[in-house]
């Protein structure tokens, strides 16, 4: 199953982004294998809709669980359609890596 993770950055030690459609990079966390890559979210500075590209890329790529601080109302009505489980986070100052170890136990 794959999970992405809302990232500032494209390392584990990154800090949690609690943007979904306007997050830097997302952590892609394969959880059979536990290995993760990070990806740019070229959605970032778009004027308007980066929510609902985000949320369609993800379901593209087979993404069952997303994890982030908030869910725009559109990203999150296409992510319920398409049974994406979502994982709302309050800031806690935690990294990525923080969030993915937690994941994999």
């Amino acid at each position: 199953m794959k999970t992405v993770i809302t990232s500032s950055g494209e390392s584990l030690a990154s800090s949690f982004d609690m943007r979904f459609g306007r997050a830097a990079y997302f952590c892609v966390l394969d959880q059979e294998s536990g290995r993760t890559e990070f990806l740019e979210n070229v959605n970032k500075d778009d004027s308007h809709g980066a929510g609902t590209k985000v949320a369609e890329k993800l379901i593209e790529m087979g993404v069952k669980k997303a994890v982030s601080g908030d869910f725009g109302p559109k990203a999150k009505e296409l992510l319920e359609k398409f049974h994406v489980q979502m994982v709302v986070l309050q800031n806690t100052g935690q990294s990525v890596g923080d969030i993915v170890k937690k994941m994999k136990n």
